[in-house]
């Protein structure tokens, strides 16, 4: 099972934590693995390379987190707000391989 984690602070999206993975019938990652990963990853790159923000970025096999400044939330609220509605329907896709929540940070 893979566990998106949106973070936000007041209604405004910082980030996203994902852990897991989403493994096929022959106990491999399976391709909804690979497209959630694809997409945190396009996230992250666009935020760093296109915006040019600087977040918290931890990152291992089965795990990542991404977290914005709050100054910069107003900037990267669009692509959060598209890795979310991508990530949202893959999950109403494949709900016994995706679950997504929220949290709130103050």
């Amino acid at each position: 099972m893979i566990c998106v984690t949106f973070i936000s602070s007041q209604a405004a999206l910082l980030g996203y934590r994902i852990e897991g993975h989403a493994l096929g019938k022959n106990g491999k990652n399976n391709i909804i693995c690979a497209a959630v990963s694809s997409a945190a990853y396009m996230a992250a790159n666009t935020l760093t390379e296109i915006v040019k923000i600087k977040p918290k970025v931890k990152a291992q096999e089965g795990f990542m987190e991404l977290v914005v400044p709050d100054t910069d939330s107003n900037k990267a609220n669009p692509i959060f707000a598209g890795l979310e509605l991508h990530l949202t329907q893959l999950s109403k896709q494949y709900p016994k391989n995706i679950k997504i929540s929220y949290t709130e940070v103050t």
